[in-house]
């Protein structure tokens, strides 16, 4: 080995231990002070993009967590509410059976006043948790939690869309009923002068006999439908009530016979029925009688085929609608435009029994005008006629009954969606906790610094540093011998 002035190798492999050295020394420093192994790119470049798609995950799965739990607090305000509607409908309940009752001494009219204002109270609760028609929460409800290897695996659906899930008294089937007295017996066109009282008598044993009612419908707008009777056997009186309350009550419409022994229907949805002809000997009604329903308030429309530029304008407590006609409507879709602007106030238009006009009718006062004397009115300013106290004082009653034991089932239904809907929740929040746990837990492997390590690391480059400079000392130190050589 020669010996030099001009390059100090011993030196320079001294100052870069030196160098290397430091740079150990500042790692385990930041190691130490950060908390993690990985403080830049350069420390582990693949790891760290591991560990922030992790970290990434935990940062969905935290805020699905509050999205849960924002979620459950909806759902418990939504089933608090359908506690407090079931509430009322016991009342609606105790009320409906209370004017069913033929021996009720008190005035019916009261009663009904209290129920119609439960209905809408119903309506505006529903509305309130938005589980009313068109509601916010009357859809279905997506909640995204993440964690799901595709973002639809992510995400939990509470479904409560549909008017199967709407709770206000249209979408319960409340809507157009009443514990007011009246019913109506088959008294107009061919006026009915069949009795079903007879002692011993039976009727329809050979052919059936139909019954033709135009009607509106929450669910169906206005419709016609048909029911029939007999034809296969001997009815009694008894027999022939159950047999089309079988068919009528989920309209809301009830059979009955009044105290002159003749068929009648009652029930607070908007109707009109026409009797069809039947071979059989024994028939329960006159062929071609008719009836509107007079246990609600109504006004008779004109038979006319034409709507000359004709503005109606409907009112009664809950509002005013106005509704335009032309001589481009017929009679169907004259109806279905005043049913539109109409239903929302709780009135409603049917086809009449005759089929050549108009009948509307609700449960509620309500008055109608229009611009023309022709048309869908007889005159501007018809009549609206109170609800009748003939026929059966407890037909309404009896078919709000048979509404509200729908109402509280469709109730139940909506109840356990929601109620199944926090369980959801719940367990996806669960899952979400331990995704989060175990996330963090595989993402603290790669990042966070091993402090038993890393303070062992400061220790030997601490150690190292000063033998290195040293060393350093020593190496630069070494050329200056030469000297001795030169004297």
């Amino acid at each position: 080995m020669s010996i030099s002035i001009q390059t100090n190798t011993t030196s320079l492999f001294a100052e870069q231990a030196l160098n290397q050295n430091m740079s150990l020394e500042n790692q385990a420093v930041q190691q130490l002070s950060s908390g993690y192994r990985i403080n830049s790119s350069s420390d582990d470049a693949a790891g760290l993009a591991v560990a922030n798609q992790y970290r990434s995950e935990i940062a969905e799965l935290q805020q699905g967590v509050l999205n849960a739990s924002n979620g459950t607090s909806t759902l418990q305000i939504i089933d608090g509410g359908l506690n407090n509607i079931s509430t009322i409908l016991d009342r609606l309940e105790t009320l409906a059976t209370e004017s069913a009752s033929a021996t009720f001494a008190g005035n019916r009219s009261t009663l009904n006043e209290e129920y119609q204002s439960l209905t809408q109270e119903i309506t505006r609760q529903a509305n309130n948790i938005g589980l009313a028609a068109g509601g916010q929460y009357n859809a279905l409800n997506s909640v995204f939690i993440g964690g799901g290897n595709t973002a639809a695996n992510g995400q939990v659906s509470v479904n409560l869309a549909g008017p199967q899930n709407q709770v206000d008294a249209a979408g319960l089937g409340l809507a157009t009923t009443s514990v007011g007295a009246g019913g109506t017996e088959l008294t107009q066109g061919t006026a009915n002068t069949l009795r079903l009282d007879a002692p011993g008598a039976t009727f329809l044993s050979a052919v059936a006999q139909a019954f033709t009612f135009n009607i509106y419908s929450a669910n169906g707008g206005a419709q016609t439908i048909t029911v029939s009777v007999g034809g296969a056997g001997a009815l009694t009186e008894t027999q022939v009530l159950s047999s089309l309350n079988g068919q009528l009550n989920q309209y809301g419409i009830s059979a009955f016979v009044g105290a002159n022994g003749q068929l009648g229907f009652g029930g607070g949805t908007p109707f009109t029925v026409k009797t069809g002809a039947t071979l059989d000997l024994n028939p329960i009604a006159t062929a071609g009688s008719e009836a509107t329903n007079t246990g609600v308030y109504e006004a008779d429309g004109a038979a006319t085929a034409l709507f000359p530029g004709e503005t109606l304008t409907f009112q009664n407590g809950q509002g005013t609608a106005n509704v335009t006609l032309t001589n481009a409507d017929n009679l169907a879709s004259a109806i279905s435009k005043i049913n539109s602007a109409t239903s929302s106030l709780g009135i409603y238009a049917v086809t009449n029994a005759a089929g050549s006009g108009i009948s509307i009718q609700s449960v509620n006062n309500f008055t109608v005008a229009s611009t023309s004397a022709a048309g869908v009115l007889a005159s501007k300013t018809p009549t609206t006629n109170t609800p009748a106290s003939t026929g059966t004082v407890t037909g309404n009653a009896t078919a709000a009954l048979a509404a509200i034991t729908n109402a509280i089932q469709a109730l139940g239904l909506v109840q356990g969606s929601v109620g199944a809907g926090e369980n959801l929740l719940n367990y996806a929040s669960s899952l979400a906790n331990s995704q989060i746990t175990n996330l963090s837990s595989a993402q603290s492997a790669i990042r966070d610094a091993d402090v038993a390590t890393a303070a062992a690391n400061l220790t030997k480059a601490q150690t190292l540093l000063q033998s290195s400079i040293a060393a350093l000392a020593q190496a630069n130190a070494a050329p200056s011998a030469i000297l001795k050589l030169l004297q």
